[in-house]
This record gives C-alpha cells, sequence and structure tokens, in this order.
C-alpha cells in the first residue's frame, strides 16, 4: 500500500472519529423528551389498604453509592445494595405480627402483604408469595458456594432476600426477606 493511500485511510479515520461527538448531539436531540423507555419500570401500585390500582409506567429508581448510603443505614446499605443479610433473629419484622402493607426500603414499592406471612422458624420475615409478581425480579444467585434464587425489587434493584421450594400452601414457596429490605405501614 502507497504511503499516499495509508494517509488518506488515516486522515479519514481522524475525520470520522472526530464527528462522533457532533452525531451523539444530533441524535440525543431528536430524542423524543422524556426520560428514556430503557429507564421505565412497570409495576403493580396498590392502596394502603393493600387494594391493586393496576399497573403503571413509573421511572426506575438510580443513585449514585453516594445517595444510597445517605439514606439508608449502614446495615439496610449493605443488605439492599450490596446484597448482604441481615443476622437471623435480630430483623425488626421476624416475629412482627402487624397488619399491613411491606414496602421496600430504597424506594417504597409495595412489595408484600403481611396476609401472606407466616412464621419459618428461619429468623427472617418469610412470605409465601409477593403481593404482586410484578413488583420483584427473581434471578440467580451462586454466592457461598450454593444455588439460590435471589429477590430484588423491580423499580430499583435492591436485595430483599431470597425464595425458596419449602414454604407452606398455596404456593410451597417461602420468600424469605431481610428487615432491613423492608419497611411496613398500617393497612388503611
Amino acid at each position: 500500500m502507497s504511503e499516499s493511500v495509508s494517509r488518506r485511510y488515516f486522515v479519514f479515520g481522524l475525520a470520522a472519529l472526530s464527528a462522533i461527538p457532533f452525531a451523539r448531539r444530533a441524535w440525543s436531540a431528536a430524542a423524543p423528551p422524556g426520560p428514556a423507555i430503557d429507564n421505565q419500570v412497570t409495576i403493580e401500585n396498590f392502596s394502603a389498604a393493600g387494594k391493586s390500582l393496576g399497573t403503571l409506567r413509573v421511572e426506575k429508581v438510580i443513585k449514585t453509592d453516594a445517595e444510597w448510603q445517605a439514606m439508608l443505614s449502614p446495615l439496610a446499605y449493605r443488605v439492599a445494595r450490596r446484597a448482604g443479610t441481615e443476622m437471623a433473629f435480630t430483623g425488626e419484622y421476624d416475629k412482627n405480627h402487624a397488619d399491613g402493607i411491606y414496602h421496600c426500603v430504597c424506594c417504597d414499592t409495595v412489595l408484600y402483604d403481611s396476609k401472606t406471612k407466616f412464621e419459618s422458624g428461619t429468623g427472617w420475615p418469610s412470605f409465601w408469595q409477593p403481593i404482586s409478581a410484578i413488583n420483584v425480579v427473581k434471578s440467580s444467585d451462586r454466592s457461598l458456594g450454593m444455588e439460590r434464587d435471589a429477590i430484588s425489587c423491580r423499580r430499583c434493584d435492591a436485595h430483599l432476600g431470597h425464595v425458596f421450594d419449602d414454604g407452606p400452601r398455596p404456593t410451597g414457596l417461602r420468600y424469605c426477606m431481610n428487615s432491613v429490605a423492608l419497611h411496613l405501614t398500617a393497612r388503611a
């Protein structure tokens, strides 16, 4: 290849690279206003009485680590944002029998109804189903040398706990959650 041809490819490559910032601005200027579709999720909304109000599209809650640390206790941050686990039998909701609705500690999405809570004897609050399967996400967790199904909040990706197949009827499931990942509001 001649030196002049190589030089042309070099110059053409530089020109193409320098055009990228301008092309990005043009593409984003043409984009519709408002949040991008991939920053939204569908959740099921509930009244304070636990009655479904239907589904809605909401903006996904995304914060920096510093923002999460500022709003959460150190333990809640370690559990919800770093997939930790609180010690068994230490959580606020393990033996709690109050009637109400359990929300995500990070974004307030409704997750569980106390009507589905049961005593599992494990030391963590356990539920036989979420209030809506839409509001939680199940993913594979292979940490600690075992395979489990982790449960997180759909709206903010907060780690909540794990689900196991040794629960009571009617589902046979045990959603074993961390108390610090939840907050309970009294049923209206």
